[in-house]
Protein backbone atom coordinates (compact mmCIF):
# COMPACT_ATOMS: atom_id res chain seq x y z
CA UNK A 1 0.00 0.00 0.00
CA UNK A 2 1.02 3.47 -0.51
CA UNK A 3 1.32 6.29 1.98
CA UNK A 4 -1.33 7.60 0.57
CA UNK A 5 -3.60 4.54 0.73
CA UNK A 6 -2.47 3.67 4.71
CA UNK A 7 -4.20 7.62 5.63
CA UNK A 8 -7.46 6.59 3.26
CA UNK A 9 -7.54 3.27 5.76
CA UNK A 10 -6.87 4.91 8.86
CA UNK A 11 -9.17 7.53 7.74
CA UNK A 12 -11.56 5.03 7.26
CA UNK A 13 -10.99 3.05 10.97
CA UNK A 14 -11.05 6.37 12.94
CA UNK A 15 -15.06 6.90 11.48
CA UNK A 16 -15.83 3.56 12.48
CA UNK A 17 -14.57 4.24 16.37
CA UNK A 18 -16.40 7.57 15.99
CA UNK A 19 -19.53 5.74 15.17
CA UNK A 20 -18.89 3.50 18.53
CA UNK A 21 -16.93 0.72 17.37
CA UNK A 22 -14.09 -0.25 19.90
CA UNK A 23 -10.69 0.35 18.26
CA UNK A 24 -9.22 -3.02 18.41
CA UNK A 25 -12.45 -4.37 16.83
CA UNK A 26 -12.36 -1.44 13.79
CA UNK A 27 -8.93 -2.22 12.94
CA UNK A 28 -9.35 -6.37 12.83
CA UNK A 29 -12.68 -5.49 10.63
CA UNK A 30 -10.78 -3.78 8.53
CA UNK A 31 -7.83 -6.30 8.20
CA UNK A 32 -10.10 -8.83 7.39
CA UNK A 33 -11.85 -7.21 4.73
CA UNK A 34 -8.97 -5.98 3.72
CA UNK A 35 -6.60 -9.03 2.37
CA UNK A 36 -4.15 -7.49 0.10
CA UNK A 37 -2.68 -4.89 2.90
CA UNK A 38 0.48 -6.52 4.56
CA UNK A 39 1.71 -6.62 8.12
CA UNK A 40 3.85 -3.57 7.39
CA UNK A 41 0.79 -1.84 6.01
CA UNK A 42 -1.40 -2.70 8.97
CA UNK A 43 0.90 -1.58 11.88
CA UNK A 44 1.61 1.35 10.28
CA UNK A 45 -2.39 1.96 10.01
CA UNK A 46 -2.70 0.59 13.50
CA UNK A 47 0.02 3.77 14.03
CA UNK A 48 -1.64 6.16 12.61
CA UNK A 49 -4.96 5.22 14.73
CA UNK A 50 -3.88 5.15 17.93
CA UNK A 51 -1.81 8.17 17.40
CA UNK A 52 -4.98 10.16 16.51
CA UNK A 53 -6.98 8.67 19.37
CA UNK A 54 -3.58 9.70 21.95
CA UNK A 55 -4.41 13.16 20.64
CA UNK A 56 -8.33 13.49 19.49
CA UNK A 57 -8.59 16.81 20.92
CA UNK A 58 -5.69 18.46 19.84
CA UNK A 59 -6.18 16.61 15.93
CA UNK A 60 -9.33 18.01 16.04
CA UNK A 61 -8.16 21.80 16.60
CA UNK A 62 -5.79 21.56 13.85
CA UNK A 63 -8.23 19.34 11.43
CA UNK A 64 -10.71 21.56 11.79
CA UNK A 65 -13.62 18.75 12.88
CA UNK A 66 -14.27 15.30 14.21
CA UNK A 67 -14.50 13.23 11.42
CA UNK A 68 -11.99 10.93 10.74
CA UNK A 69 -10.40 12.55 7.30
CA UNK A 70 -10.06 16.34 9.70
CA UNK A 71 -8.61 14.50 12.73
CA UNK A 72 -5.88 12.86 10.30
CA UNK A 73 -5.49 16.12 8.61
CA UNK A 74 -4.88 17.61 12.25
CA UNK A 75 -2.65 14.91 13.01
CA UNK A 76 -0.45 14.87 9.92
CA UNK A 77 -0.12 18.64 10.51
CA UNK A 78 0.97 18.07 13.98
CA UNK A 79 3.96 16.12 12.82
CA UNK A 80 4.69 18.64 10.28
CA UNK A 81 4.00 16.20 7.23
CA UNK A 82 3.54 17.14 3.43
CA UNK A 83 -0.03 16.70 3.58
CA UNK A 84 -0.26 17.18 -0.52
CA UNK A 85 1.58 14.46 -0.82
CA UNK A 86 -1.13 11.90 1.24
CA UNK A 87 -3.92 13.64 0.42
CA UNK A 88 -3.67 13.80 -3.47
CA UNK A 89 -6.43 11.04 -4.98
CA UNK A 90 -3.95 8.99 -6.89
CA UNK A 91 -4.88 5.22 -6.67
CA UNK A 92 -6.56 4.89 -2.91
CA UNK A 93 -5.40 7.91 -1.53
CA UNK A 94 -7.49 10.46 0.23
CA UNK A 95 -9.02 13.46 -2.12
CA UNK A 96 -7.06 16.60 -1.93
CA UNK A 97 -8.18 19.08 0.56
CA UNK A 98 -10.44 21.63 -0.34
CA UNK A 99 -10.11 25.04 0.10
CA UNK A 100 -12.56 24.86 3.78
CA UNK A 101 -10.40 22.25 4.98
CA UNK A 102 -7.01 24.44 3.66
CA UNK A 103 -8.31 27.35 6.07
CA UNK A 104 -9.83 25.01 8.34
CA UNK A 105 -8.23 24.76 12.20
CA UNK A 106 -5.92 26.78 14.44
CA UNK A 107 -3.93 25.48 17.34
CA UNK A 108 -5.24 24.52 20.34
CA UNK A 109 -6.24 27.18 23.17
CA UNK A 110 -7.58 25.78 25.94
CA UNK A 111 -6.03 23.30 28.59
CA UNK A 112 -7.68 20.35 27.97
CA UNK A 113 -6.97 20.56 24.58
CA UNK A 114 -3.31 20.99 24.67
CA UNK A 115 -3.50 18.09 27.35
CA UNK A 116 -5.78 15.73 25.41
CA UNK A 117 -7.89 15.21 28.00
CA UNK A 118 -11.86 15.83 29.26
CA UNK A 119 -12.08 18.77 31.12
CA UNK A 120 -13.38 16.95 34.07
CA UNK A 121 -9.59 14.66 34.10
CA UNK A 122 -7.56 17.94 33.47
CA UNK A 123 -9.18 19.28 36.86
CA UNK A 124 -8.35 15.34 38.50
CA UNK A 125 -4.78 15.66 37.07
CA UNK A 126 -4.12 18.88 38.20
CA UNK A 127 -5.48 17.96 41.87
CA UNK A 128 -3.50 14.74 41.93
CA UNK A 129 0.11 15.80 40.13
CA UNK A 130 0.33 19.05 40.62
CA UNK A 131 2.67 20.87 38.94
CA UNK A 132 3.32 17.58 37.02
CA UNK A 133 0.10 17.33 35.60
CA UNK A 134 0.78 18.36 32.56
CA UNK A 135 3.89 17.06 31.78
CA UNK A 136 2.06 13.91 32.75
CA UNK A 137 -0.94 14.60 30.09
CA UNK A 138 1.38 15.46 27.32
CA UNK A 139 3.13 12.46 27.70
CA UNK A 140 0.66 10.36 27.71
CA UNK A 141 0.18 11.60 23.81
CA UNK A 142 2.96 9.71 23.14
CA UNK A 143 4.06 6.13 22.16
CA UNK A 144 4.51 3.92 25.08
CA UNK A 145 8.10 2.24 25.13
CA UNK A 146 8.45 -1.43 24.86
CA UNK A 147 10.04 -2.84 27.39
CA UNK A 148 10.91 -6.61 28.27
CA UNK A 149 11.83 -8.35 31.68
CA UNK A 150 14.77 -10.80 31.62
CA UNK A 151 13.81 -13.85 33.01
CA UNK A 152 16.47 -14.76 36.21
CA UNK A 153 15.34 -18.23 35.90
CA UNK A 154 16.89 -18.95 32.71
CA UNK A 155 19.80 -16.11 31.74
CA UNK A 156 21.03 -12.28 32.43
CA UNK A 157 20.25 -9.29 31.63
CA UNK A 158 24.01 -9.13 29.50
CA UNK A 159 23.10 -12.57 27.75
CA UNK A 160 19.82 -11.76 27.03
CA UNK A 161 20.73 -8.36 25.46
CA UNK A 162 23.09 -10.40 23.46
CA UNK A 163 21.09 -12.95 22.27
CA UNK A 164 18.35 -10.53 21.10
CA UNK A 165 20.57 -8.07 19.40
CA UNK A 166 21.48 -11.36 17.54
CA UNK A 167 17.79 -11.87 16.85
CA UNK A 168 18.02 -8.20 15.43
CA UNK A 169 16.03 -6.80 18.38
CA UNK A 170 18.31 -3.94 19.37
CA UNK A 171 17.78 -3.09 23.45
CA UNK A 172 19.17 -0.83 26.03
CA UNK A 173 18.99 -1.17 29.93
CA UNK A 174 15.98 0.24 31.98
CA UNK A 175 16.90 2.24 34.76
CA UNK A 176 13.52 1.40 36.59
CA UNK A 177 14.57 -2.43 37.17
CA UNK A 178 17.34 -4.65 37.33
CA UNK A 179 15.60 -7.03 34.57
CA UNK A 180 14.35 -4.62 32.51
CA UNK A 181 15.31 -4.19 28.68
CA UNK A 182 13.68 -1.57 26.55
CA UNK A 183 13.38 -2.10 22.27
CA UNK A 184 14.96 0.87 20.94
CA UNK A 185 14.52 -1.24 17.41
CA UNK A 186 12.87 -4.40 15.95
CA UNK A 187 10.14 -4.63 18.22
CA UNK A 188 7.53 -6.71 16.06
CA UNK A 189 10.62 -8.68 15.88
CA UNK A 190 10.19 -9.99 19.23
CA UNK A 191 7.07 -12.50 19.03
CA UNK A 192 8.47 -14.67 16.89
CA UNK A 193 12.40 -14.57 18.35
CA UNK A 194 13.41 -17.69 19.97
CA UNK A 195 14.09 -15.73 23.13
CA UNK A 196 10.61 -15.12 23.39
CA UNK A 197 9.72 -18.34 22.35
CA UNK A 198 11.97 -19.65 24.90
CA UNK A 199 10.95 -18.04 27.76
CA UNK A 200 13.90 -15.66 28.46
CA UNK A 201 11.90 -12.76 28.10
CA UNK A 202 8.41 -11.67 28.90
CA UNK A 203 6.96 -8.57 27.84
CA UNK A 204 6.66 -6.40 30.97
CA UNK A 205 6.32 -2.64 31.74
CA UNK A 206 9.35 -1.14 33.58
CA UNK A 207 7.67 0.69 36.10
CA UNK A 208 5.59 -2.78 36.97
CA UNK A 209 8.75 -4.53 37.15
CA UNK A 210 9.66 -2.01 39.45
CA UNK A 211 6.88 -2.45 41.78
CA UNK A 212 7.06 -6.37 42.32
CA UNK A 213 11.70 -5.69 42.57
CA UNK A 214 10.41 -3.93 45.70
CA UNK A 215 9.08 -6.61 47.34
CA UNK A 216 11.28 -8.04 50.19
CA UNK A 217 11.31 -11.81 51.56
CA UNK A 218 10.37 -15.38 49.84
CA UNK A 219 7.87 -17.68 50.67
CA UNK A 220 4.36 -18.00 49.32
CA UNK A 221 2.12 -15.31 47.54
CA UNK A 222 -1.11 -14.74 46.07
CA UNK A 223 -1.61 -12.38 43.19
CA UNK A 224 -4.90 -11.65 43.63
CA UNK A 225 -6.37 -9.67 40.69
CA UNK A 226 -3.91 -11.74 37.99
CA UNK A 227 -4.97 -10.90 34.74
CA UNK A 228 -2.85 -12.03 32.36
CA UNK A 229 -0.25 -13.22 35.27
CA UNK A 230 2.91 -10.54 34.49
CA UNK A 231 3.71 -9.70 37.96
CA UNK A 232 3.08 -13.73 39.17
CA UNK A 233 5.80 -14.34 36.56
CA UNK A 234 8.20 -11.97 37.92
CA UNK A 235 7.28 -13.12 41.44
CA UNK A 236 8.11 -16.13 40.64
CA UNK A 237 11.20 -15.48 38.58
CA UNK A 238 12.05 -13.79 42.31
CA UNK A 239 12.03 -17.11 44.40
CA UNK A 240 8.17 -16.79 45.26
CA UNK A 241 5.92 -20.08 45.37
CA UNK A 242 3.05 -17.99 43.41
CA UNK A 243 -0.71 -18.96 43.28
CA UNK A 244 -2.30 -16.80 41.02
CA UNK A 245 -6.21 -15.80 41.33
CA UNK A 246 -8.85 -13.60 39.02
CA UNK A 247 -12.04 -12.55 39.63
CA UNK A 248 -12.43 -13.78 35.97
CA UNK A 249 -10.85 -17.06 35.23
CA UNK A 250 -10.61 -16.90 31.87
CA UNK A 251 -7.99 -13.57 31.99
CA UNK A 252 -5.78 -16.05 33.05
CA UNK A 253 -5.90 -18.56 30.43
CA UNK A 254 -2.70 -17.85 29.16
CA UNK A 255 -0.80 -17.81 32.30
CA UNK A 256 0.21 -22.07 32.10
CA UNK A 257 1.49 -21.49 28.79
CA UNK A 258 3.62 -18.37 29.95
CA UNK A 259 5.23 -20.24 33.00
CA UNK A 260 5.56 -23.33 30.94
CA UNK A 261 7.73 -21.40 29.02
CA UNK A 262 9.61 -19.36 32.23
CA UNK A 263 10.04 -22.52 33.35
CA UNK A 264 8.36 -21.15 36.47
CA UNK A 265 5.37 -23.79 38.68
CA UNK A 266 2.21 -21.21 39.22
CA UNK A 267 -0.90 -22.26 40.70
CA UNK A 268 -4.23 -21.11 39.57
CA UNK A 269 -6.76 -20.40 42.15
CA UNK A 270 -10.31 -20.38 40.83
CA UNK A 271 -13.21 -17.29 41.61
CA UNK A 272 -15.29 -20.01 43.54
CA UNK A 273 -12.14 -21.60 45.25
CA UNK A 274 -10.59 -18.52 47.02
CA UNK A 275 -13.02 -17.95 50.30
CA UNK A 276 -11.40 -21.15 50.95
CA UNK A 277 -7.66 -20.82 50.21
CA UNK A 278 -5.16 -20.74 52.83
CA UNK A 279 -3.25 -17.32 53.79
CA UNK A 280 0.02 -16.36 52.30
CA UNK A 281 2.95 -14.60 53.00
CA UNK A 282 2.68 -11.97 50.69
CA UNK A 283 -0.67 -10.70 49.05
CA UNK A 284 -0.12 -8.28 45.58
CA UNK A 285 -3.30 -6.54 44.55
CA UNK A 286 -2.95 -4.82 41.21
CA UNK A 287 -6.24 -3.65 41.19
CA UNK A 288 -8.47 -2.93 39.02
CA UNK A 289 -8.11 1.03 38.09
CA UNK A 290 -8.43 3.71 35.31
CA UNK A 291 -5.37 2.74 33.80
CA UNK A 292 -4.67 6.65 33.53
CA UNK A 293 -1.20 5.67 33.94
CA UNK A 294 -0.87 3.36 30.62
CA UNK A 295 -3.31 5.26 28.04
CA UNK A 296 -0.59 5.67 26.16
CA UNK A 297 -1.48 1.97 25.53
CA UNK A 298 -5.02 2.32 25.57
CA UNK A 299 -5.87 5.54 24.67
CA UNK A 300 -9.90 4.99 24.04
CA UNK A 301 -10.35 4.70 28.16
CA UNK A 302 -9.40 8.33 28.45
CA UNK A 303 -12.38 9.27 26.39
CA UNK A 304 -14.40 6.41 27.81
CA UNK A 305 -14.08 7.43 31.78
CA UNK A 306 -16.92 9.58 33.55
CA UNK A 307 -16.33 10.15 36.96
CA UNK A 308 -19.32 7.91 37.40
CA UNK A 309 -17.33 5.29 35.99
CA UNK A 310 -14.30 5.91 38.19
CA UNK A 311 -16.45 5.93 41.55
CA UNK A 312 -17.64 2.40 40.74
CA UNK A 313 -13.68 1.59 40.02
CA UNK A 314 -12.72 3.10 43.48
CA UNK A 315 -16.03 0.99 44.90
CA UNK A 316 -14.00 -2.44 43.51
CA UNK A 317 -10.71 -1.19 44.45
CA UNK A 318 -12.04 -1.07 48.15
CA UNK A 319 -13.71 -4.09 47.96
CA UNK A 320 -10.73 -6.15 46.80
CA UNK A 321 -8.49 -4.20 49.97
CA UNK A 322 -11.11 -5.37 52.19
CA UNK A 323 -11.21 -9.14 50.72
CA UNK A 324 -7.14 -9.60 49.93
CA UNK A 325 -6.43 -8.57 53.44
CA UNK A 326 -8.42 -12.13 55.16
CA UNK A 327 -5.48 -13.80 53.03
CA UNK A 328 -2.44 -12.37 54.49
CA UNK A 329 -0.36 -14.36 56.90
CA UNK A 330 -0.39 -12.93 60.87
CA UNK A 331 3.51 -11.43 59.88
CA UNK A 332 2.84 -11.16 55.84
CA UNK A 333 2.54 -8.41 54.05
CA UNK A 334 -0.40 -6.84 51.79
CA UNK A 335 0.95 -4.82 48.39
CA UNK A 336 -1.64 -2.70 46.69
CA UNK A 337 -0.77 -1.64 43.72
CA UNK A 338 -2.47 0.56 40.21
CA UNK A 339 -1.44 1.86 36.74
CA UNK A 340 -3.66 4.89 37.90
CA UNK A 341 -1.77 9.01 38.29
CA UNK A 342 -5.16 9.59 40.29
CA UNK A 343 -4.85 10.48 43.89
CA UNK A 344 -8.59 9.32 44.61
CA UNK A 345 -7.43 5.41 43.69
CA UNK A 346 -3.97 5.52 45.28
CA UNK A 347 -3.22 7.28 48.33
CA UNK A 348 -6.62 8.58 48.75
CA UNK A 349 -7.27 4.40 48.69
CA UNK A 350 -5.03 3.66 50.90
CA UNK A 351 -6.03 6.18 53.53
CA UNK A 352 -9.51 4.67 53.82
CA UNK A 353 -8.44 1.30 53.95
CA UNK A 354 -6.57 2.39 57.40
CA UNK A 355 -9.80 3.83 58.25
CA UNK A 356 -11.62 0.69 58.30
CA UNK A 357 -8.53 -0.87 59.05
CA UNK A 358 -6.82 0.71 61.96
CA UNK A 359 -4.46 -2.63 62.89
CA UNK A 360 -2.62 -1.83 59.02
CA UNK A 361 0.23 0.44 58.82
CA UNK A 362 1.76 1.14 55.80
CA UNK A 363 5.71 1.02 55.38
CA UNK A 364 6.31 2.13 52.34
CA UNK A 365 4.73 4.42 49.56
CA UNK A 366 6.07 5.04 45.87
CA UNK A 367 5.06 6.37 42.54
CA UNK A 368 6.54 6.11 39.36
CA UNK A 369 5.96 8.83 36.69
CA UNK A 370 5.12 8.68 33.09
CA UNK A 371 7.87 8.73 30.92
CA UNK A 372 10.65 6.88 28.64
CA UNK A 373 11.07 4.05 31.14
CA UNK A 374 7.57 3.16 31.88
CA UNK A 375 4.06 3.87 32.94
CA UNK A 376 2.08 5.47 35.35
CA UNK A 377 2.33 3.34 38.39
CA UNK A 378 1.51 3.63 42.32
CA UNK A 379 2.19 1.04 44.96
CA UNK A 380 1.34 1.10 48.92
CA UNK A 381 3.17 -1.99 51.09
CA UNK A 382 1.14 -2.84 54.24
CA UNK A 383 1.51 -5.04 57.42
CA UNK A 384 -1.03 -5.39 60.69
CA UNK A 385 0.43 -3.80 63.49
Amino acid sequence: MTPGARIAAAIEILDSIQSGQPAELALTRWARSSRFAGSGDRAAIRDHVYDVLRNTRSDACLGGGDTGRSLLIGRLRAEGADISELFNGVGHAPEPLSPTELSAGESPQAREDIWNLPGWLADAFTQSLGERAQATAQALTLRAPVTLRVNTNKTNLSEALARLQDEGIETTENPRAETALTITRGPRRLRNSSSYLNGLVELQDGSSQAAVAGVKGAGTALDYCAGGGGKALALAASGWRVTAHDIDANRMRDLPARALRGNHEIALCAPEDIDHARTFDLVFCDAPCSGSGTWRRAPEAKWALTPEKLQDLMGMQAQVLDAAQDHVAPDGQLIYATCSVLNEENEGQVDAFLGRFPQWQVTHLQRWDVDDWGDGFFVAHLVRH
